[in-house]
């Protein structure tokens, strides 16, 4: 799914036409991702195009305020943190220290070396399956899908990588799309966010960092998405029962959410 051309917003992409089994594919224009909206320009042809109506923000409070949205006219925003009740006992460093960890390789091993990282991604992947503030946000995110005259709709997080991640392998599965279709969407904004960090990873290697360290630092690896569906899994057994039980989301509203947002092949 290739990226957006936007100057303005980093991982800018539309669901739309991943395919879904049946001659079904997602319908385009409808559900959007992208990294934070800190330099948006609205006014820019590709964002303007894209005539979006509800921006919901998977970012915690530091991060908003760090960083505010700047949205276009018209859309309403919709702030859902993810991580509220998570981010203190991750083990994770807040989004904004990741910079100064990829400046300082000794820094990087001390506290994320030895698989600590992949570790604590792995936890944090489960905790998007688990925790109160989780649950609740992306029920807020399914509730805005299938709400009439919500969309286009776009959600996003820092990177657009993680929280945004999980939140469109839940979306595709809900709509019937296969492991391989789920797993290729999921990886595919690794070329955007190393492009987006080249500089600081050639800085971190050049200074003697592990490459492989500063790759599980900035993108997205099979098994953190691993750990979230087993998380789903082994609690719920599938993602239907999850969307269900997990979150609060009646079937009737999943079903209002999958005929708003497939379409058939013509």
């Amino acid at each position: 799914m290739p990226a957006i051309p936007a100057t303005s917003v980093a991982n800018l992409r539309d669901l739309g036409g991943l395919p879904l089994g049946g001659g079904r594919s997602v319908r385009s224009g409808l559900v959007l991702r992208s990294a934070q909206l800190d330099r948006l320009e609205p006014e820019e042809p590709a964002v303007a195009g894209l005539k979006l109506r509800t921006v919901v923000d998977l970012r915690t409070a530091a991060e908003r305020a760090d960083r505010p949205d700047r949205l276009p006219q018209d859309a309403r925003l919709l702030v859902a943190d993810v991580l509220a009740d998570h981010l203190a006992a991750s083990g994770l460093p807040p989004a904004a220290r990741l910079k100064t960890l990829l400046t300082d390789p000794a820094l990087a091993e001390r506290h994320l070396g030895g698989g600590r990282i992949r570790e604590a991604m792995r936890r944090t992947y489960r905790a998007f399956v688990t925790s109160d503030s989780a649950r609740a946000s992306y029920r807020a995110l399914l509730t805005e899908l299938g709400t009439p005259g919500a969309g286009p709709l776009l959600f996003h997080c820092t990177a657009g990588k993680d929280r945004t991640g999980w939140a469109a392998t839940v979306v595709l599965a809900l709509l019937g799309a296969d492991e391989a279709v789920v797993r290729e969407e999921y990886l595919g904004v690794n070329p955007a966010v190393r492009q987006a960090f080249a500089p600081m990873i050639e800085g971190f290697v050049t200074q003697g960092g592990d490459p492989e360290l500063a790759l599980a630092m900035i993108g997205v690896l099979p098994d953190y998405l691993d750990a979230g569906l087993e998380e789903v899994a082994d609690r719920h057994g599938s993602m239907e029962a999850y969307v269900r039980d997990g979150l609060g989301v009646p079937d009737e509203l999943t079903e209002l959410i999958r005929e708003r947002l497939t379409v058939y092949a013509a």
